[in-house]
């Protein structure tokens, strides 16, 4: 009998192969996840579980160790849309699962099939709604507007409670994004400062090199503000704004981040939409596309402790490096000016990407006989000092959804106000403008907001 049983839908995608499949085979090598586990891989092609690990492997672009994954995985060959094919799951589940088993039944297929899928679900009595030792997990996007989201939402509540849905954003895996919270609320010398008569900026970016990388049907439909803003950018922002928690159990946070999401704002004059050239001759893409590939925006959050702050947004494809960062700018003190040297404000760098790290930038004499100054960083690398011990994001959300646990994933009504911003931002939406670089896009945002971005 399995203390763990995990039904991948879709276990021939990339996803599946990329993710899903090293990320669970770490975790049970690693002695991570109980030893007494079963992967049944779902799919419609005629594999048994050898020749399927075989194509799994030949076609990722990750690196699977199979040795492991032979001792754990299963195939099933279903057609997920066809009721009738779901006996014989439900009875090879049956076989191998105890009264405590824990089930997650993880949906790696396009939104869809959400609703045939759902619905066969419960059907076949795979899973009993209300029975929290098993959990539905999905990924973004969650709808492409707040009325799709809704009805998502609401389909997936005719078979499934709110307690069994685990909606993964994997930016909320990455190392310094669980970090955020430590960083503010476990320093003194950041809780004290952390409102808006010390900080002057807050900047959330995410910058990619490459393209759209063969996601046509997907990216063409969605563009950078659905499928960066709604749920990364905002979900960065939610926590560097919110209030301190009554505790760092999983409501109490996230009715925190709540708090930030409804006293959310954006000036519509700072908007920027762009679109990097060759897009419109990408595979698969229209010739008249309007989809950006770049997004800049200024938002503020009015709130007592940041109102009249403001945030700065910014995510585009094709720019001068790949690099996702929040830098928090603080004011200039009372006494700079009295030292007549060109001292630059303080900042700090909370770095998630490509090298997760914190950075802090400082005021300092240069050494010599001369006053002059020089800025410096005292950093720490946490990738750098944790080599061959730091996890990839799916082996955190997948360990944590093994232990009930949800801080690290999206509570419906956080996607609700997210979709209802996006929604309101994209009434103000104008054609995008093109961009060979970042160089191109620069002089714009400076112009519109005098701000210099990295």
């Amino acid at each position: 009998m399995k203390d763990l049983i995990i039904t991948i839908f879709g276990a021939t995608g990339d996803l599946t192969s990329r993710k899903l499949l090293p990320a669970l085979a770490k975790l049970y090598k690693r002695k991570k996840i109980t030893d007494q586990m079963m992967i049944v891989a779902l799919g419609r092609r005629d594999y048994d579980t050898n020749s399927y690990l075989e194509y799994m492997k030949e076609t990722s672009s990750a690196k699977l160790d199979v040795k492991t994954l032979e001792k754990i995985v299963e195939y099933h060959q279903i057609e997920i849309t066809n009721l009738s094919d779901y006996k014989e799951l439900v009875e090879k589940i049956k076989c191998h699962k105890h009264e405590n088993t824990r089930e997650l039944f993880y949906l790696a297929i396009g939104p869809e099939l959400f609703p045939i899928v759902s619905k066969n679900i419960n059907e076949s009595k795979l899973v009993t709604i209300g029975n929290i030792n098993q959990s539905i997990i999905f990924e973004k996007p969650f709808g492409h507007d707040l009325e799709s989201a809704k009805n998502i939402s609401e389909m997936l509540w005719n078979y499934f409670d709110e307690k069994q849905i685990y909606r993964i954003d994997h930016y909320l895996g990455k190392e310094m994004i669980q970090n955020i919270m430590m960083v503010r609320f476990a320093n003194r010398i950041f809780e004290e400062i952390w409102h808006n008569r010390s900080i002057k900026s807050v900047k959330i970016i995410a910058k990619e090199t490459d393209g759209i990388l063969g996601r046509a049907g997907y990216y063409d439909t969605s563009g950078a503000l659905k499928d960066m803003v709604q749920s990364h950018l905002l979900q960065m922002l939610s926590m560097i704004a919110m209030e301190v928690p009554l505790s760092y159990h999983s409501d109490d946070v996230k009715d925190e981040k709540i708090k930030v999401l409804k006293h959310l704002s954006f000036d519509r004059d700072s908007l920027i939409f762009a679109q990097y050239d060759g897009y419109l001759e990408e595979k698969n893409i229209s010739k008249d596309s309007k989809t950006e590939t770049f997004v800049f925006l200024k938002a503020f959050v009015n709130t007592p402790r940041f109102k009249g702050v403001p945030f700065y947004l910014m995510t585009g494809k094709k720019l001068d490096q790949k690099e996702s960062i929040i830098i928090i700018e603080f004011e200039e003190t009372s006494e700079q000016r009295k030292w007549n040297l060109p001292l630059s404000t303080n900042k700090l760098y909370i770095k998630i990407a490509p090298l997760d790290g914190v950075g802090l930038v400082l005021n300092s004499k240069v050494p010599g006989l001369r006053d002059d100054v020089e800025t410096v960083e005292l950093e720490y690398c946490i990738a750098c000092h944790a080599v061959g011990n730091m996890s990839e994001a799916y082996e955190k959300l997948l360990l944590e959804v093994t232990e009930h646990h949800k801080s690290l994933f999206t509570r419906w009504d956080e996607i609700e106000l997210s979709w209802h911003f996006i929604d309101q931002i994209k009434k103000y939406q104008k054609d995008p403008i093109q961009y060979k670089d970042y160089e191109d896009i620069k002089p714009i945002i400076f112009e519109m907001t005098k701000e210099e971005m990295k």
